[in-house]
């Protein structure tokens, strides 16, 4: 019987997953795939995507004969992991919140640290709870939904957190790599 699958390795199993898929190149993505396989393989696990409802399932190999899970084989269900891979959700909050709050304090150590990283963290709960992403993943669309529409009315922000909200914002683009 395999072991249980940690959930860290359900998460990167996930992540590689996602790469795979974001990349330029087949050789690339082969690589992530490879590279997921392998991690599950230490666990005596293996991945498939279910394309109905695009979500990564982790089970054991031993449910496999000739590449097919067979029924028989399945002792407990519980044991296999599933991951959304689209939308909102694709990642555990937790995991999201862990790198969202990495985010604020790496934006806390610039100048004028203490209303930017006010601003971080506003943006850190926006994409956290509303979006289940992480900062670096929001798209320009989120990030303008965020300037006009939550910040405001959410945040409660101090005057000068709205006087430094286009600074701000381009601090924490700065810290995660959004483009321009």
């Amino acid at each position: 019987m395999a072991e249980e699958l940690p959930r860290e390795v359900v998460d990167e199993a996930a992540r590689l997953t996602r790469l795979a898929r974001r990349v330029g190149s087949d050789a690339e993505a082969t690589r992530y795939r490879e590279e997921r396989d392998a991690t599950l393989a230490d666990h005596g696990f293996v991945a498939r995507v279910r394309d109905a409802d695009d979500t990564l399932v982790c089970h054991p190999a031993e449910w496999l004969a000739d590449g097919t899970v067979r029924t028989e084989r399945v002792d407990d269900t519980d044991r296999a992991a599933e991951v959304s891979l689209s939308g909102p959700g694709s990642d555990p909050w937790e995991t999201v919140e862990a790198h969202n709050a990495e985010v604020v304090e790496r934006v806390r150590t610039r100048a004028d640290a203490a209303v930017h990283a006010a601003t971080a963290r506003a943006l850190a709960d926006f994409a956290g709870n509303h979006y289940t992403k992480r900062i670096d993943d929001l798209t320009p669309g989120e990030r303008e939904e965020f300037r006009s529409e939550y910040f405001p009315r959410n945040a409660w922000p101090t005057d000068r957190q709205r006087q430094l909200l286009d600074r701000s914002l381009a601090l924490v683009g700065d810290v995660v790599g959004w483009p321009g």
